[in-house]
């Protein structure tokens, strides 16, 4: 694949029947690419560098057992290069990851004790040994099997790097403890404490409270203000002197995050019940007691949802919950997809929170586990289905997938090879602006697929000019809206400008990027160095032209990517 790569240039071109489309206008829109993550990662360099938070991957553990290929052929455990052919197939893979994570972005690898040491270093290397967060143990089986005179292996490993180490605290289980509610009258220390009105409920009978001394006969609060309730609400500011555990600033953080405070009774003595709970560090021991499941459950899900026998050691669905929800995420990426349970776990965290994380999932098709494992089982998650025993499973319809696939265009930049790469691109700059609804009119002008196209959602808006002649038409166009915001515009050029005198009138009304320029420069931050091979002109290969390919006329080749 990383010769391939020396000679020509991956893009991504969108399978239309395969997309599942919700009801729902804002549901996120997630992604399956098949191919090799190689090429995926590479077009990903280009849609995706520094957005996405979260990579989780479980990658082939080298165990020696025909798990792990290597230039077409398995690698058994008397190959002496073994790991030293793991770790180049991970070295390459690891080192665009790191691009496409955010500078707060964190990296998941699942591993068993085969590699793992090696892979330590290699991620030492590559992320910096700074960034090292931890290795997670993964008790990923109830009934270890006896495969050893000495042991019995009952744990994996998840080595966890960031991308920028950062004080952000990760989120593990809510902590269950009778510190989340209870009364604030428990401690030596007086505070003067201001409760905002309208915020603090109370079962005291409607009226105005004198100030004065108030609480127990053991225990004694000062209302320093009068005060007044109206229909179960404080409706002017409580103001109390006392012996309480909270401080002012205690106190705004708690109700700022949802705390309940409540004045029952007369004597004044404030109870809070918090809203949302501060859930605890991470262990690095992950099991049951955290609700991750083992691998055993994680083969009767998948049973559940495609059958028997489709796919060996899937993960459970739990574990990437878990993972995953250590820190807030908008894009989530797993490029060695497999059964698809990262998806899965996404689409299912984002129905409990309502969030709108977004899966980025490739792997390639090898025995048909694209098309008839990783998307099959997803396609049913969304859509609903039924397990064997009868029972229905409803459906997390509020979610898109888009399914992709790898294709190729020449590195070498000739015309006919840019002409193809900005024809081609399409489908990316859609996933890079995540921005899918098209329209077959601009501005009064029919749009036209090889001349330009028009994408709005009614929020953001996007421009892609194929034929530098609707320009002039786009800018009469233009001059004549009135725009929010800038509409994204993409627009075909020879070189590095993007037509900034043409659409001079109207630069406040657009944020231009020049095709297939900006791509060129974000593959060659990844791709392996080009072939540089010296032809007679009399023997070079002439490229077959297209009908697609005859938009512009060029005088002269460029270079490679």
């Amino acid at each position: 694949m990383e010769e391939r790569l020396r000679t020509e240039l991956p893009v991504l071109k969108e399978v239309n029947s395969r997309a599942i489309i919700s009801d729902n206008a804002d549901a996120p829109n997630h992604i399956l690419i098949e191919g090799d993550n190689l090429e995926a990662l590479t077009t990903l360099a280009y849609t995706h560098e520094g957005k996405i938070d979260v990579i989780y991957i479980d990658p082939p553990y080298n165990t020696g057992n025909k798990d792990f290929i290597y230039n077409d052929s398995y690698v058994d455990s008397e190959d002496s290069y073994r790991h030293s052919k793991w770790l180049s197939f991970m070295s390459r893979r690891l080192r665009i990851a790191k691009r496409l994570l955010s500078d707060r972005g964190v990296i998941f690898i699942s591993i068993d004790d085969n590699e793992q040491a090696n892979l330590k270093i290699l991620c030492d290397e590559i992320f910096g040994q700074q960034n090292f967060i931890d290795i997670f143990s993964w008790n990923k089986t109830e009934t270890p099997a006896n495969l050893s005179m000495k042991t019995k292996k009952a744990v994996e490993y998840i080595l966890c790097y960031c991308k920028q180490r950062n004080s952000e605290k990760f989120r593990g289980l809510v902590k269950s403890s009778t510190s989340n509610n209870g009364l604030m009258n428990q401690t030596n220390s007086e505070h003067i404490l201001v409760f905002p009105k309208k915020l603090v409920d109370t079962k005291l009978p409607d009226g105005i409270y004198s100030k004065g001394i108030y609480g127990t006969k053991s225990y004694h609060i000062e209302l320093l203000e009068d005060t007044e309730v109206k229909d179960g609400f404080f409706i002017l500011p409580v103001v109390l002197k006392g012996k309480f555990k909270w401080g002012q600033k205690n106190l705004d953080s708690e109700i700022a995050k949802g705390t309940k405070v409540s004045i029952k009774t007369k004597a004044f003595s404030p109870s809070y019940e918090k809203a949302e709970y501060d859930p605890e560090v991470p262990w690095n021991l992950i099991d049951r007691s955290f609700g991750v499941e083992t691998n055993e459950v994680a083969g009767t899900q998948l049973k559940e949802i495609l059958g028997p026998n489709v796919f060996d050691f899937p993960k459970p669905v739990s574990l990437i919950k878990y993972l995953v929800n250590f820190i807030s995420a908008d894009y989530i990426l797993d490029f060695f997809a497999g059964s698809g349970t990262t998806l899965h776990a996404v689409m299912q965290l984002n129905s409990e929170d309502s969030g709108k994380r977004k899966c980025i999932l490739c792997t390639n098709n090898e025995n048909g586990i694209c098309e008839n494992v990783t998307y099959e089982r997803n396609k049913r998650v969304i859509n609903g289905y039924t397990r064997p025993n009868g029972e229905a499973v409803e459906g997390l319809h509020n979610n898109n997938l888009r399914y992709y696939r790898t294709d190729f265009v020449g590195r070498r930049r000739t015309p006919q090879n840019m002409r193809r790469l900005m024809l081609l691109s399409s489908d990316m700059l859609c996933i890079k602006e995540n921005l899918y609804t098209e329209h077959d009119e601009f501005g009064g002008m029919e749009t036209m697929k090889n001349g330009f196209r028009y994408f709005s959602d009614g929020k953001k808006q996007m421009l892609i000019v194929y034929n530098e002649e609707a320009i002039y038409d786009i800018v009469d166009a233009l001059e004549a809206m009135e725009v929010a915001s800038p509409i994204i515009v993409y627009v075909f050029s020879p070189g590095n400008d993007a037509w900034n005198s043409e659409f001079e009138s109207v630069s406040d009304k657009v944020r231009l990027t020049a095709l297939p320029a900006a791509i060129y420069n974000a593959y060659k931050r990844v791709l392996p160095k080009p072939k540089t091979t010296l032809l007679n002109p009399e023997e070079a290969p002439k490229e077959e032209k297209k009908e697609t390919e005859t938009l512009f006329d060029f005088d002269e080749e460029g270079g490679e990517a």
